[in-house]
């Protein structure tokens, strides 16, 4: 998998979701992630920018 720089996060009430970017803009990563789930994943992610 290619390096993520940018991660894009849609809020909700329940089912939130997260899709990241390499260097090229290429989207290589598509997550649907629940409340309870969201600090567990960003804490597992490389440093990146969040939008």
């Amino acid at each position: 998998m290619s390096e993520i720089i940018t991660v894009g996060f849609d809020l909700a009430k329940n089912v939130f979701q997260a899709h990241g970017a390499d260097v090229s803009g290429r989207t290589v990563l598509r997550k649907k992630l629940r409340r309870d789930q969201v600090l567990d994943f960003f804490g597992r992610l490389p440093s990146c920018v969040v939008a």
